[in-house]
């Protein structure tokens, strides 16, 4: 294999320039991400300290929402610090190994994060189609053996994705990463060798999780929209259809966002990279903003558990 003479050879040390095309107005860009993170971290924090305090809301369907806030917690953590530095501080460079483990945080969250939106829908199929048989279904056993497959299957998934990265790259075009992040493909592209391995290994991942997931989110919505519009009186459907609105709200701009990203990294080339960069960065940190407020707003003993605490 040929080797130009600006081929790097294992490197320790990596760039991470932000945003493509947006580098003069990073600073101000750095100001409403800075907020939202602020405002994501503040909102879950609230959300976990709600759910554990208060004994009413130790019930699956909360244990499911608090499980979301922590993964949102590690999620946005692990990207906001660094991205941060790059637009205020440009402080640009990160160590390879660092990367790598920016990386693994960020996709094994994801898959999280997806897997217990699955779950999630799951709870509010028994719980809207087979009441009777909710409470002898779900029980605590079953929330815990859940979060344990959904932990377990990310980290397995992605784990692979680092280690072909690690073991199989040895020469690399530039080390320079445009993006904000160290995402998968971004950090593959710098390779010499053949990256096919990796990304059909990417893709695999990807539809695995998020096709599985997907399939069986929308077959439970489908499942429990027929059997709410079957209910005889109008204040059950309406009550029944209100408690799955904030799950569906939050179901479809995660996964509207992170489609658009996928996609956008793998078969956009027409695309400004400046707008899908600025939409990868958004897919990781408007979930975490807006999943508090959707579930304080939508959810009723969880608004009301908030005005006892402002107002005992």
């Amino acid at each position: 294999m040929f080797l130009s003479n600006v081929t790097v050879f294992m490197p320790s040390v990596l760039t991470l320039i932000g945003i493509p095309g947006l580098e003069s107005v990073q600073s101000w860009i750095g100001i409403p991400f800075c907020a939202m993170y602020i405002l994501a971290m503040i909102g879950n924090s609230l959300l976990l300290f709600i759910i554990k305090s208060e004994p009413s809301l130790h019930e699956p369907m909360y244990i499911f929402i608090g499980m979301l806030g922590v993964t949102d917690i590690v999620l946005v953590s692990s990207i906001m610090p660094k991205m941060l530095g790059i637009f205020w501080f440009h402080a640009q460079e990160i160590y390879f190994d660092s990367c790598l483990l920016q990386m693994w945080f960020i996709h094994t969250f994801e898959c999280i994060e997806s897997g217990i939106l699955l779950a999630m829908a799951l709870d509010r199929y028994v719980a809207i189609c087979y009441p009777l048989r909710y409470a002898t279904i779900f029980t605590h056993k079953l929330v815990a053996q859940l979060g344990t497959v959904v932990v377990l299957r990310a980290a397995i998934l992605v784990a692979p994705c680092l280690l072909l990265i690690k073991y199989r790259f040895q020469f690399y075009h530039t080390t320079v990463i445009s993006h904000t992040y160290c995402e998968h493909m971004a950090v593959v592209k710098l390779a010499v060798e053949n990256i096919r391995i990796n990304k059909i290994y990417g893709l695999f991942v990807a539809f695995t999780v998020s096709g599985f997931d997907l399939t069986f989110i929308t077959f439970s919505y489908s499942q429990i929209f027929v059997t709410v519009f079957h209910l005889p009186q109008k204040e059950a459907r309406l009550k029944a259809f209100n408690t799955c609105i904030a799950h569906i709200c939050v179901f479809l701009q995660l996964y509207f966002l992170a489609f658009f990203s996928f996609f956008t990294h793998r078969f956009g080339s027409h695309i400004p990279p400046y707008i899908h960069i600025l939409f990868s960065s958004m897919y990781l940190l408007v979930p975490p903003f807006l999943n508090p407020l959707v579930y304080g707003v939508k959810t009723k003993q969880i608004r009301v558990s908030v005005v006892k605490m402002c107002c005992p």
